[in-house]
């Protein structure tokens, strides 16, 4: 029996990273020997074991068959014959088909260390064509390691996998899971941005994928291109380290421009209503949680106010807030207000100019929430006044924080939202 380190961990050390996780592969062993050891069983599919002390897990070397469509379609072969190199070649990426035994020595038939320092993710064999999920692998490695680029010879796989088909055997929660954890990268922009190379973007999220090319004002929008500033924005998300909830929102924000009827281009009129409903068809056919999905039809239908926020009047402020549940979950009123700064800086030139509308809001929002709504119920003979009376207060404690926009504050384009005032 034989025992190798490999994948992620190899390539993660191999290029200076700190490594989180190691996986391990046995060679020359059966499961029997295994549980002998002390390892315990978790592989469903194919035989995989914690270790007994560091429950890291380790696989037998195994091969696999591509017997129907889709990601799952497939049997696994596991047997003492099975050599490191046969388990190797199965694999995705020659950069992630590296290898180190127990010596020390690396075993790399694959050349992922010279893939490494070219910085290309290139396929190890035709067999990565039998398994889409590969497609979003690559495309959230690529949000990881944003210097590298695609093989050409492996795009054109990729595409070809596209246009068999084989994206549209991937069930929602996979492909949730794999676009989550792409967002959650450091340049979410480069996953979209393969993903819609080899056209799984126009497969996988259509509502995105029509983004790109549709301008917008360039006085407000110097990118002009909406998908262009998609990109922006999700890329911002992760510069200032937001949650998965808000860099979803992000992404989903501006859907509604991809509806807009061609004769009113490049302004948007109303588009936060169209932006509200994609987002929701969106979250709700990945199956993403329920506070990613919120937050994201939240934004997609308030942004466009948000961003108006230092010209609002009190009464309009204190609606935004009751209409968001800003009173009982103010943590999300604030992943609002981060969702929106991140589409004020996802422009070019903008990305460092200051944004107030977030603090004036997060004022108004301690300001309603320092009402004391109990004491006025308590003063009111006649309680079906309460609820006017302690809109009315709350509007009263926003007219105490109102200033007039200076000189200096950047408002965006209101030809292209629908201001509630």
């Amino acid at each position: 029996m034989k025992i190798y380190c490999v994948g992620g961990a190899i390539r993660d050390e191999l290029l200076g990273l700190p490594v989180k996780d190691r996986d391990w592969v046995v060679v020359g062993a059966t499961p029997e020997a295994l549980l002998a050891e002390g390892y315990k069983p978790v592989g469903k599919d194919f035989p995989v074991f914690l270790h007994p002390k560091t429950h890291e897990e380790y696989a037998l070397a195994r091969t696999e068959r591509k017997t129907a469509p889709g990601y799952a379609g497939f049997v696994f072969h596991t047997d003492t014959s099975v050599t490191l190199e046969e388990d190797l070649i199965r694999r995705d990426l020659t950069i992630n088909a590296i290898a180190r035994g127990e010596d020390g020595a690396l075993i790399d038939p694959c050349g992922g260390r010279q893939d490494l320092a070219l910085r290309v993710f290139r396929h190890v064999s035709p067999a990565f064509a039998e398994d889409p999920v590969r497609i979003l692998r690559l495309a959230r490695f690529a949000a990881r390691f944003a210097d590298f680029s695609v093989a050409p010879e492996t795009l054109e796989l990729m595409r070809g996998m596209v246009a068999n088909g084989e994206v549209d055997a991937l069930v929602p929660e996979r492909v949730w899971q794999e676009i989550a954890r792409g967002l959650m990268e450091a340049r979410p922009s480069r996953m979209i941005e393969v993903l819609r190379d080899c056209g799984a973007l126009a497969r996988l999220l259509p509502e995105l994928d029509c983004l790109f090319g549709v301008p917008q004002p360039p006085q407000y929008h110097p990118e002009v291109d909406t998908g262009v500033h998609q990109l922006l924005v999700i890329d911002q998300a992760a510069a200032t380290n937001q949650p998965l909830p808000v860099r979803f929102a992000c992404l989903l924000h501006d859907l509604g421009k991809g509806v807009t009827p061609a004769h009113v281009l490049p302004h948007h009129y109303g588009h936060e209503a169209a932006s509200e409903g994609l987002a929701r068809q969106v979250g709700e056919r990945l199956k993403s949680p329920a506070d990613c999905r919120d937050l994201a039809v939240m934004v997609a239908r308030e942004h466009g106010i948000v961003h108006q926020g230092l010209v609002l009047r009190p009464e309009t402020v204190v609606k935004l807030i009751e209409r968001c549940d800003g009173l009982r979950r103010p943590e999300r009123f604030g992943a609002l207000l981060d969702a929106c700064a991140c589409d004020f800086h996802g422009r070019t030139g903008y990305e460092t100019r200051p944004y107030p509308q977030r603090e004036r809001l997060l004022a108004a929002l301690a300001a309603v929430r320092g009402v004391d709504a109990g004491a006025i119920a308590r003063a009111l003979e006649d309680k079906s006044r309460i609820p006017a009376e302690v809109h009315a207060a709350r509007v009263a404690a926003v007219k105490v924080l109102a200033r007039p926009a200076a000189d200096g504050d950047t408002i965006l384009d209101t030809s292209c939202s629908n201001t509630r005032q």
